[in-house]
C-alpha cells in the first residue's frame, strides 16, 4: 500500500538567504525522496514546498527546525495539504 502523498508548505524565517540554505534543503529533501522546491522570497524568507509521504515531509520539517541548517532559522510556519502533483525533482529557485 502506498503511503498517502502530502504537500508541506513551510515558510522559513531568519537569516536564511545567501548562506547555502536552499542547497542544504534540496539535499535533505532528495535524501528523503521528496519533490518540490526551495525559493528565496523578496521579504527575506525562504518558501519550501515538498511533496511525498507524510513521514518524509515531517522529517524534513524537523530538519528545518533542527538548528543545524546553514544560516539561522528563527521560525518555521508550516501548512499541510494533499499533494498537488506536477513536481519533478527538488530545485532551488
Amino acid at each position: 500500500m502506498t503511503q498517502h502523498q502530502v504537500r508541506l508548505t513551510a515558510w522559513v524565517h531568519g537569516a536564511v538567504q545567501g548562506v547555502g540554505f536552499r542547497w542544504w534543503t534540496r539535499s535533505r529533501a532528495l535524501e528523503l525522496g521528496l519533490v518540490g522546491h526551495a525559493t528565496n522570497r523578496p521579504d527575506g524568507r525562504v518558501l519550501v514546498i515538498a511533496e511525498g509521504p507524510r513521514s518524509s515531509c515531517e522529517r524534513l520539517l524537523e530538519l528545518l527546525r533542527s538548528g543545524s541548517t546553514p544560516g539561522s532559522v528563527d521560525l518555521v510556519v508550516e501548512s499541510w495539504s494533499d499533494a498537488a502533483g506536477g513536481l519533478v525533482g527538488f530545485v532551488e529557485r
